[in-house]
């Protein structure tokens, strides 16, 4: 079933929405001190190809840089990204095949305004949340 639904999210605004988050990806790069930001909206780009299936979780070691990147994020690039993800899940509950990918659209909004300091791990991991946190 998760196949299915990421082959018709990709369809219908899978692409679009990465399009977007590789965008902002490349405006951050340009500039040396918003490359993290780059590499957070290039992660949230891959999530966006195929949600189904992983989740995003926050980290734990994440602290007070990461709560500053936000706010600059929010202000910079998260808006546009968020209202992106706000008219295309509004389209897509339209109809009733597009409900379940309108829904995926709307848990997209707060990792969309919030990218860093949360990663993306799949939802059969039960170590997910864990692995890759330095102690």
């Amino acid at each position: 079933m998760r196949v299915i639904l990421n082959l018709i999210w990709l369809v219908l605004c899978g692409f679009w929405m990465a399009l977007g988050y590789i965008l902002a990806a490349l405006i951050c790069f340009i500039l040396i001190f918003t490359i993290p930001f780059g590499v957070a909206s290039l992660r949230i780009a891959n999530f966006t190809l195929w949600p189904f299936g992983r989740r995003v979780v926050d980290r734990r070691d994440a602290g007070v840089p990461s709560l500053i990147g936000n706010v600059l994020w929010i202000v910079f690039a998260g808006w546009w990204l968020m209202l992106g993800h706000l008219a295309t899940g509004l389209l897509l509950c339209l109809t009733i095949i597009g409900i379940p990918l309108g829904i995926a659209n709307f848990k997209l909004i707060p990792v969309s305004l919030l990218p860093l300091g949360r990663k993306i791990v799949n939802v059969d991991d039960p170590y997910g949340a864990d692995r890759f946190v330095f102690r």
